[in-house]
């Protein structure tokens, strides 16, 4: 059995006490599965997963983002791409879900979304209070998220930026 040094104990109890070390054990697993999968090439440069066996053309796309806790909060772990966990298995959505990020600033909240692969032409953004619904197609790529905001905000004060995959949306408070 390898030894290992007083330090590398301590970091690991570390991420323990805070319900972590699981966590990036199963992200470090993750991570050698995505390198042999792109070895073997069953993920393309643009992260997709070749799902051919089921259905021919299929790709899927999964990630997740870990934010972590401001005062005290535990980390959360959100998901992204267009495969869902179903209470039969996993299912193959046609809608990738963006990778989003919401910010609470003093005057206004911005939202951040990653949708690469279409035009601000094709993006459609519906604001109702704190409800915020962006969704976009162009050929085989088709977004769609609906995220709850911290506040009700009125959509004659929202700003629209779309640059190179990136969708910004700022809305004054």
């Amino acid at each position: 059995m390898e030894k290992k040094n007083k330090n590398e104990t301590d970091n690991a109890s570390d991420f323990d006490i805070f319900g972590l070390g699981g966590l990036f054990k199963g992200i470090e697993k993750l991570v050698d599965l995505a390198g042999k999968l792109q070895d073997e090439k069953e993920i393309n440069k643009e992260g997709e997963i070749n799902l051919d066996h089921l259905k021919k053309g299929m790709k899927g796309v999964y990630g997740f983002t870990i934010k972590s806790g401001i005062g005290g909060n535990r980390p959360t772990v959100e998901t992204f791409g267009n495969i869902k966990k179903t209470p039969e298995g996993p299912k193959v959505e046609e809608e990738r879900e963006p990778m989003t990020d919401v910010f609470d600033e003093n005057d206004e909240i911005v939202v951040i979304a990653e949708m690469p692969g279409i035009e601000e032409a094709d993006l459609k953004i519906d604001l109702k209070e704190d409800m915020l619904d962006i969704s976009a197609a162009r050929n085989t790529r088709k977004y769609r998220k609906e995220l709850l905001l911290p506040v009700k905000v009125q959509k004659e004060n929202m700003k629209v930026k779309y640059n190179n995959g990136i969708l910004e949306i700022r809305i004054k408070k």
